[in-house]
C-alpha cells in the first residue's frame, strides 16, 4: 500500500463518519436528532431554515467527496 492509497482510505473513513453525523442531524418526521441542538418544537422558524439549508449543502458536499473517493479508491485497487 502506498501513500496515495492510505490518504484515500483516510478520506473515505472520515467522510463516511461525517456523513453519518450529518444525516442523523437532519430533522425527519419526528424532529430527528437536530432537536437536541436548537430545539423547541414550534420555536422560531427563521433560524432553523438557514441551519437546515446549510446542513443540506454540507451533506451534499460531503456525499460528493465520499462518492469520488469511493470511485478513486476502487480504480486504484483494481
Amino acid at each position: 500500500m502506498n501513500i496515495v492509497d492510505a490518504i484515500l482510505i483516510t478520506i473515505q473513513v472520515a467522510t463516511s463518519l461525517i456523513l453519518i453525523v450529518f444525516i442523523l442531524l437532519h430533522s425527519g418526521r419526528g424532529g430527528g436528532l437536530s432537536d437536541m441542538f436548537g430545539g423547541v418544537a414550534g420555536g422560531s422558524l427563521a433560524g432553523s431554515t438557514v441551519v437546515e439549508k446549510n446542513l443540506d449543502r454540507l451533506t451534499v458536499v460531503v456525499s460528493l467527496v465520499f462518492a469520488f473517493s469511493t470511485m478513486l479508491l476502487s480504480l486504484r485497487l483494481i
